[in-house]
């Protein structure tokens, strides 16, 4: 039997198997009877990965890596790349999916980019050897199975791992529902966990969202709108304004060791942070020489001092929204930030309103002579 027709074969067999096994897989899974020549389940190291992902794996003769990877599957898609970094951007990757009319796919995209038109369909560096690919349906999990050629014994790998629950529509890759990016020892065949800091990644946009965006603009609406609160609205307005620098130094160190770790190409966001830092500086600078209510340069420090502070707070709400877009946060991000910003703005609204209700009445109380 030729090769091409045992593959046919076997994804049919799957295919008709499929509905009659509802379960997971798993290391313990016997496969044999589902991979194609010359994929040898006996031979293969069987690892979990990630997320119920499983990986199975043996190296020949020729630097050949077999592969096999297993995930739970219902719709979409689901890859395995190759990266020198650790990042998406510049990495290939083997993609498997069931078409909408059942067909089995299999084919290696290059990531050029994070956009979905930057996915290139049928381009990588992955070298592939003369075996063809195969996609099995078996229960509820989908295999990926494929062959890689190498220059040398495989070792250590960064590889990343993704899936959608759409499915891709002329090969058009939609965006991942989730991913990952782990280092693994193929010949020890162990990870040493995520190579990527998703971790330093989320701190460095909570602290900065929380910094920048939620306790600075909350100590600015006190200075404004309640100067009524006697010598109150002053403690208030340094309190908040000293913590939300604080956070925002934070945000700042964070996301200078996330650019030593991953070098992401974000000049603007990069360089409107540093920017911020300067501003918060400059403002707690003005705190320590402030002049008395009676001195003659006093007005000259509050324009000073409000116009630092309103282009502080305008570039910070500039600078969270890009690094939400560049850093990929997802839907809850955007819509958590939308609403901490319509709260601040209708605040702001609503305080403008009742300030010039109070200065009309104080007009009206004691005219100009």
């Amino acid at each position: 039997m030729a090769a091409g027709d045992f593959l046919a074969a076997a994804i049919a067999f799957a295919a008709a198997v499929s509905t009659a096994s509802g379960q997971f897989d798993s290391c313990t899974s016997d496969v044999a009877i589902l991979l194609p020549f010359p994929f040898n389940a006996s031979v293969f190291t069987c690892r979990p990965i990630w997320n119920s992902f499983i990986l199975r794996y043996s190296q020949s003769q020729g630097n050949i890596l077999s592969i096999v990877l297993s995930a739970p599957y219902t719709s979409g898609w689901v890859g395995m790349g190759f990266s020198n970094d650790g990042l998406m951007v510049g990495s290939s990757a083997m993609v498997g999916w069931i078409g909408r009319a059942g067909k089995a796919h299999i084919r290696q995209f290059y990531l050029r980019g994070q956009s979905s038109s930057q996915v290139i369909v049928n381009e990588g560096r992955l070298l592939r050897s003369g075996v063809k690919p195969a996609v099995l349906l078996y229960g509820s999990s989908i295999y990926l199975a494929f062959q890689l050629k190498f220059l040398a014994p495989v070792a250590e790998k960064k590889l990343l791992f993704a899936f959608s629950t759409e499915t891709p529509n002329g090969f058009h890759l939609t965006k991942h529902d989730d991913k990952v990016s782990i280092t693994f020892d193929f010949s020890a065949g162990s990870s040493s966990g995520s190579s990527y800091p998703y971790k330093l990644k989320r701190n460095h946009g909570a602290l900065a969202i929380f910094g920048w965006g939620v306790l600075l603009p909350i100590g600015a609406i006190i200075a404004r709108y309640c100067k009524e609160w006697d010598l109150l609205w002053f403690e208030l307005h340094l309190a908040f304004q000293f913590a939300g620098f604080l956070f925002g130094l934070a945000a700042v160190v964070t996301g200078i060791s996330l650019y030593n770790k991953i070098h992401a190409d974000v000049r603007v966001h990069r360089g409107i942070g540093i920017f911020l830092l300067v501003l918060g500086i400059l403002q707690i600078l003005a705190f320590f020489v402030r002049p008395d209510k009676d001195s003659k340069i006093r007005r000259y420090w509050n324009w000073y001092h409000h116009w630092v502070g309103r282009l502080l707070l305008f570039f910070s709400a500039i600078n969270i929204i890009l690094g939400i877009k560049v850093g990929e946060a997802g839907t809850p991000w955007k819509v958590g930030y939308g609403i901490n910003l319509t709260i601040i703005l209708l605040a702001c609204i609503f305080g403008e309103i009742m300030l010039w209700g109070r200065l009309s009445k104080k007009t009206i109380a004691d005219p100009p002579s």
